[in-house]
Order: C-alpha cells, then sequence, then structure tokens
C-alpha cells in the first residue's frame, strides 16, 4: 500500500490534514493542478463533523491481552472529534472503510442502540459483574457527546444497576454527569482517570487540537476529587523529546487531587506511524527525525513492535529511563499507595424493558 502523496500543511482544530489512506484500500489517490485556483474562503474551510448513527450487535467487548488492565470495555462511538494525531484507535477507521486520518475525526459512528443493548446484556441470568472501562479506545465525552448523550445513557443504566465501572477522558464533559458519577463512587462503584499528556499549552494544542486545554483537565481533577470520586491521572503517551515534562505533570495532578496515575509511551500502529511522521514535518520539522530515531529504538529498530511484553512502555535505555522517572515521582509524591477497590456485591440485574418496578 502506497500513501497518499498530499502537500504538508495543517488544518486548524484538526490533528491532520490528509484523508490519508487506510491499508485495505487498492485505488491510489494524488492531488494535482487543474489549473483552477481556489479561493481563500475555500483554502480555509475546515471539514465539519460528520455523525452516522449505527446499530451495534453487542456493547461490552471483551478483553484478554495480559497487559491491559480490565476485562471489559464501552464505547459508544467509533472516531473521535479530539483528533490526537498519536491514537492508536486509527486504523480501527480502516475496517469501515473510511481513512484512519482525517476521516477518524471528522466522520464519528455512534452507536444509536448502545443503552438499550447494555440494559439487555447486564439482564442476561448468566451474567457476572466484573469491572467495565468505558472510552478506552475514543474519548466517550468528546465534543458530539454534548447532543448525542450516549455515554450519559450507559452511566445511567450502570447507576441503576450498581454497576462499577472506571473511565479515561481528556474532556470537561465529565463534570456534567457528576450527579451519576458521584454517588457511585461513594458506594465503591466509580472512578475517572483524566489524561494529561503535557502542561505546555501550545504542544497540546497541535497534539490533541480539540481535547480540553491542560489547565482546564487539572480543574476537572480538582471538580472530581471534590465531589469525592476516586480520579487518576494518565500521562499517555509519552513522546521523545515533545512532552518532556513527565515530572511536573504529576505534580500539578497529584495537587489537583489525584492519587492513582500511569503512563505509556507512543504506540504507532499501521497508519498511525506515517500520519504521525507527516504531523512532526508539519509542526517540529527540526526535531522529526530526531523523535523518530528514538521511538524506533524503544521498538527493537521499527516503528511499532505488537509484543505484549513491550508494547505499553518499550524497551531499550530509553524506555528505562522513562521507567525510572516516573517511578521516582510517583513513589516521591505518593501515587499508586491504594488501588480503587471496585465493589461488584451491589450489582442487581435491570428490569426488563417495559416492566415496572413492584417496590
Amino acid at each position: 500500500m502506497e500513501e497518499v502523496r498530499v502537500p504538508l500543511s495543517a488544518i486548524k482544530g484538526r490533528g491532520t490534514a490528509t484523508r490519508f489512506a487506510h491499508r485495505f484500500e487498492r485505488d491510489l489517490r494524488e492531488g494535482f493542478d487543474d489549473g483552477w485556483e481556489r479561493s481563500e474562503a475555500e483554502a480555509a474551510a475546515i471539514p465539519r463533523t460528520e455523525v452516522t448513527w449505527e446499530n451495534a450487535r453487542s456493547i461490552i467487548a471483551s478483553n484478554d491481552s495480559p497487559d491491559i488492565q480490565f476485562g471489559k470495555s464501552i464505547n459508544p462511538y467509533r472516531g473521535c472529534e479530539h483528533g490526537c494525531i498519536y491514537c492508536y484507535a486509527r486504523p480501527t477507521h480502516s475496517y469501515l472503510n473510511l481513512s484512519p486520518g482525517l476521516d477518524f475525526e471528522t466522520k464519528i459512528i455512534a452507536k444509536r442502540n448502545g443503552v438499550a443493548l447494555l440494559r439487555e446484556e447486564l439482564a442476561r441470568r448468566a451474567y457476572r459483574p466484573e469491572l467495565i472501562a468505558i472510552g478506552t479506545a475514543t474519548d466517550c465525552y468528546q465534543p458530539v457527546e454534548r447532543e448525542l448523550r450516549l455515554t450519559r445513557g450507559l452511566i445511567e443504566v450502570l447507576h441503576e444497576t450498581n454497576h462499577p465501572f472506571a473511565l479515561v477522558t481528556k474532556s470537561s464533559g465529565v463534570e456534567r454527569d457528576l450527579d451519576l458519577i458521584a454517588p457511585m463512587a461513594q458506594k465503591g462503584l466509580a472512578a475517572v482517570y483524566v489524561t494529561i499528556t503535557t502542561l505546555n499549552a501550545e504542544l497540546a494544542r497541535t497534539l490533541e487540537p480539540r481535547a480540553a486545554a491542560p489547565h482546564r483537565r487539572l480543574r476537572m481533577l480538582r471538580t472530581l476529587a471534590e465531589h469525592g470520586v476516586p480520579c487518576g491521572v494518565s500521562l499517555a503517551p509519552q513522546i521523545p523529546f515533545l512532552n518532556d515534562d513527565m515530572e511536573q505533570v504529576l505534580e500539578a495532578a497529584w495537587e489537583a487531587g489525584a492519587r492513582e496515575a500511569f503512563y505509556h509511551v507512543i504506540r504507532l500502529p499501521w497508519e498511525v506511524a506515517p500520519l504521525f511522521r507527516q504531523w512532526l514535518e508539519t509542526h517540529y520539522p527540526q526535531r522529526a527525525q530526531r523523535v523518530m530515531h528514538r521511538i524506533q529504538e524503544m521498538r527493537g529498530g521499527k516503528d511499532y513492535d505488537s509484543d505484549f511484553a513491550t508494547r505499553m512502555k518499550g524497551s531499550g535505555t530509553w524506555a528505562a529511563l522513562l521507567k525510572q522517572r516516573f517511578q521516582k515521582t510517583a513513589k516521591r509524591l505518593g501515587f499508586n499507595a491504594k488501588k480503587v477497590d471496585f465493589r461488584t456485591d451491589l450489582f442487581r440485574p435491570p428490569s426488563p424493558p417495559g416492566q415496572g418496578a413492584l417496590f
């Protein structure tokens, strides 16, 4: 497969300007000058977000990867408006015959029947409750959630059934649902993890163009903690020579109320690697080669290695240094002294659709 060759440019508010060809595409499209001039308005036009409804066949996904800490997850959306250029979920759009590039952040698939499916799955006689992680592939509070409220609907079912869950987000939209999350947290049924990749606002704006600003994410942590919600901070991904403020992020997150922390190094599977290279050449051309060389050093000389033993933390000298920095700072501050103990004994199956409660 060859990549679509286009001039490097940036679209304000988007992670990539490229409708990058996915690995299943047979046709190669190449831009060319046809003699027609484009107006400034056309050239500056920002692609709008389009939402397509999907009737999913199931809503709870099972995971058996040994390097992931949860066994069940829910993602109400495919694609993500946040446009994080490093997102390892971008290649999933290829299975929909959509580009992992611009399509991933402008063509969002929403699971219309997600709430009904969750209720149905929790009501099965053989169902046994365990922690469900929400928003593990794409952010469950991305901008379209403000209108669609799919995540809100899922949490309402979990609230009704006393089912434990945890979610990861970069969006302040989570504060909207504190009326559900806070009471569940008091019962040992909920926790929230906020991703703060860097405190550098300029870097965050290009790296994660539609996610909340770093200072706003710290305020989210403070608000969650004030409402009694166990919260943590994700420092993922760590990118060599870009977000080098790990210690400062941990210190700020601790002060804001986070008590758990974790990190991953950048993962560049399939189409993410060439997309990330384009992004580097556009925004950080002077250090692009240096960044990629260091990433490859952590991946045994490749852009990416899917080995479960190393894919999250990498290998080699640089990966060992990151691990040491994280462990020393986390220990000094007091992170991860106590993990959230999620309860499953309070679970009660939902009532069948249309059947009211007797008491």
